[in-house]
């Protein structure tokens, strides 16, 4: 692979330099926000601060994606989306279902299994074919709270937010070619700031119950 390639796949980018794409690049500062507002509501848990951490190189790869617009920049950008899922799927399967280390890690091994199957069935639904890669994700977070939702209710609940939320964001993602002819700066940052939220949210559910399971009760 050329790793200097340019690429250009957004509605926004109308020439190959750095600020061809303002909306798009300025709006990753979503992901860095809600990164820095988990950090500080997560002290003390190891893999909630790394999702954190990840959120925020989210951001960064996503700016460096919307700016150079290179093949480089853009393994940037999916990668750290990657670690995200595979780190979240592990904490999922280590703190809701209790699993031991490593059945948490071999099940979340299991996802990219997933996405290589999914994402070529995505690809053949009309509308959906731009962001194919990444529809099967609400697909297993609607799964993971199904089959939560006697044993987890509350997690559930907030898993089930979760999926809808990136429903939304890939929405907004997948129309942004669609819709150029008439909104000239795309949708695509509009997925960043739903994103950003959503990927929020998902380390606050886990926060949230890891909280729950370390209170004392009675």
């Amino acid at each position: 692979m050329e790793w200097g390639r340019a690429v250009d796949g957004y509605c926004e980018r109308l020439d190959p330099s750095f600020w061809a794409e303002p909306v798009n690049a300025l709006t990753n500062a979503a992901f860095l926000l809600a990164a820095l507002a988990m950090w500080r509501r997560t002290g003390g848990m190891a893999l909630p601060r790394l999702l954190s951490a990840l959120l925020f190189a989210i951001g960064i790869g996503s700016f460096l994606l919307h700016t150079y617009a290179t093949a480089w920049a853009g393994l940037a950008d999916v990668l750290p989306i990657l670690l995200f899922v595979l780190t979240y799927t592990f904490a999922a399967n280590r703190h809701f279902w209790r699993l031991s280390p490593l059945w948490s890690a071999l099940g979340a091994v299991l996802v990219i299994p997933w996405l290589a199957l999914l994402t070529p069935l995505f690809r053949l639904v009309p509308g959906l074919s731009t962001s194919a890669m990444y529809w099967p994700i609400p697909l297993l977070i609607a799964l993971y709270a199904v089959a939560l939702r006697r044993r987890l209710p509350g997690v559930a609940r907030g898993q089930a937010i979760g999926a809808a939320l990136l429903c939304l964001s890939l929405a907004a993602r997948s129309l942004d070619t669609a819709l150029c002819p008439v909104l000239p700066l795309g949708t695509h940052w509009l997925w960043h700031l739903l994103n950003a939220l959503m990927l929020g949210w998902m380390i606050e559910v886990l926060r949230r119950h890891m909280l729950e399971a370390a209170r004392p009760l009675g």
